[in-house]
């Protein structure tokens, strides 16, 4: 069934009825096609540096909001050397390449370079600003601009209270931006700074080299805030790539609510798949929705809601047929104009990703009103539902516009 016949776009609400209703994809169905969705689609990969107890996992909560025990738990290995951790776990938005090992026992780097050439958008090397032995992640960072002068690095350095004068707080405004360092950052600090960045000295390769200080630690270790330097590690990562991960993630300005963050990134990685899936030649319209049956599944458990047939039936009338027809309609008839000799091959694939893509991310985004409404004991608007809807299609479009076109990967 393809998604660039209008006709269709009812067939695909009575699909998705029917995938709420009465789920007919079994779990290994469902699973091959989601392997194929990711192939697809590639997850952005930061590839992550450091010795042992640099903050490396703590870079990894803070970018992803998640709870560290997660992270702990999320970790799969994928060379000997090396573990990858994809977030959100089932549905990933981002995935981190962590390679383990260095300056305790003797690295080569060959391998994981390797593994990494093709994949990683972005070299991350952390360390500890404490620490001035950094030779390992220094050797490595050589070796791997040698071989790849175009790959942008990022360094980040963390632990900057284990350097503070008795007493001493986060200085604020975060100051770290500005070279020269100032001279209100304690003169033991601004030296360790100073010192491990001239430690890295002439390094091969062409591409930018940005260095950010950080100090992420618990609520319960007294600095406030907790993230400090985290907008600026965010400023440097999208000012070196283009993924624009901090909106699909969820942890810009327009998402305070945890719950919400939760959701969107939920939402965000469903959206990828079912893009994946319409991306195909002919789209697989059963495996679509079921994933989308999948996402609002498990927004009614992080809400604390019952998702049951009453409910689902209660969702799906609120939300009608065809509510966004005129939207679909307008869109596809700009895109015809357009492309009409290629219609069906390239194009064709394009369009059944996104409207795949965008739908799920309407439908989830639409849900979290239709939930948190009923939590509170609160009346649903249908048209406000239908709203929210139609206007966050244009939205879901926005945010998949850039994944669809594909990240800049590094090497």
């Amino acid at each position: 069934m393809k998604w660039n016949d209008l006709k269709n776009w009812n067939a695909y609400w009575d699909q998705l009825r029917a995938a709420l209703l009465e789920p007919k994809v079994d779990a290994s169905q469902l699973d091959a096609s989601l392997r194929a969705a990711r192939q697809r689609i590639p997850v952005p990969v930061l590839w992550l540096l450091g010795k042992t107890q640099a903050g490396k996992t703590s870079i990894i909560k803070a970018l992803t909001g998640s709870e560290a025990a997660e992270i702990g738990n999320g970790f799969q290995p994928c060379t000997r050397t090396s573990q990858f951790y994809d977030f959100p776990a089932e549905t990933p938005i981002v995935r981190f390449l962590d390679t383990r090992g260095l300056g305790e026992v003797s690295y080569d780097p060959s391998e994981d370079i390797l593994y990494c050439e093709g994949q990683a958008h972005l070299v991350i090397a952390v360390m500890k600003v404490a620490d001035l032995n950094q030779a390992s992640i220094i050797d490595v960072l050589h070796a791997i601009r040698k071989r790849h002068p175009e790959w942008p690095l990022l360094i980040v350095q963390t632990g900057l209270h284990d350097l503070y004068p008795d007493g001493f707080q986060h200085l604020l405004p975060w100051p770290y931006h500005v070279d020269p360092l100032q001279e209100t950052i304690p003169l033991e600090l601004r030296r360790a700074l100073l010192s491990q960045r001239k430690s890295l000295g002439q390094v091969p390769g062409f591409a930018p080299i940005r260095w950010i200080a950080v100090d992420l630690t618990l609520t319960e270790d007294g600095f406030n805030p907790s993230d400090y330097g985290l907008e600026g590690l965010w400023h440097a990562i999208e000012s070196l790539s283009s993924l624009g991960l901090q909106h699909q993630l969820g942890l810009g300005k327009e998402v305070h609510d945890l719950y919400a963050r939760a959701a969107h990134q939920h939402i965000v990685g469903h959206s990828f798949t079912a893009a994946s899936l319409g991306a195909l030649p002919v789209v697989d319209l059963v495996s679509v929705s079921a994933v989308q049956a999948k996402l609002l599944h498990s927004l009614a458990k992080l809400y604390g809601q019952r998702w049951d047939k009453n409910t689902v039936v209660e969702f799906l009338g609120l939300m009608g047929v065809g509510i966004a027809s005129n939207y679909i309609t307008r869109l596809l008839s700009r895109t015809l104009v357009k492309v009409i000799p290629f219609w069906g091959q390239t194009i064709g694939a394009l369009w059944g990703a996104s409207s795949s893509g965008a739908s799920t991310y309407a439908l989830g985004k639409t849900a979290i009103y239709f939930f948190v409404r009923r939590k509170n004991g609160l009346n649903i608007d249908p048209n406000a539902l239908r709203r929210i809807y139609t206007e966050e299609l244009k939205q879901g479009a926005s945010i998949l516009k850039k994944r669809l076109q594909g990240p800049d990967n590094s090497s």
